[in-house]
């Protein structure tokens, strides 16, 4: 299980590499969590041990907020100045995630529907 955290990591550390050499304006653990799939793409399948791992690390994830929450707090004064465009931020984002995730989802019925009239099941 070692293996598999390590694994992770060494993603995002490459990614945040990639990043630096780069200056894509992409996060770095965006980065590595894409290697990270493309090598299971590349795998066909995700090792029992590498499910573990990840199930774990979800399981903490709320620990992983704490120091986000921390900060929130610490800056408060300057969110509350700069309230108007973090909010207008939140929504704009908020309504392309959705729009993008809606798109994706017609889109991949879309293939399933097709794939399953060309078997003849569609019936």
């Amino acid at each position: 299980m070692l293996t598999y955290l390590t694994l992770i990591f060494c993603c995002q550390l490459v990614g945040e590499l990639l990043v630096s050499a780069t200056g894509l304006p992409v996060p770095g653990p965006v980065i590595g969590m894409l290697l990270l799939f493309a090598g299971l793409l590349l795998h066909g399948s995700l090792p029992a041990d590498l499910g573990r791992v990840a199930d774990a690390l979800i399981t903490n994830l709320s620990l992983l907020f704490v120091p986000a929450g921390v900060g929130v707090m610490l800056h408060l004064q300057l969110l509350g100045s700069e309230l108007v465009p973090i909010s207008i931020a939140l929504v704009v984002s908020t309504l392309i995630t959705i729009a993008i995730s809606g798109g994706m989802m017609l889109w991949l019925n879309r293939g399933r529907a097709t794939a399953r009239h060309n078997r003849g099941e569609d019936t």
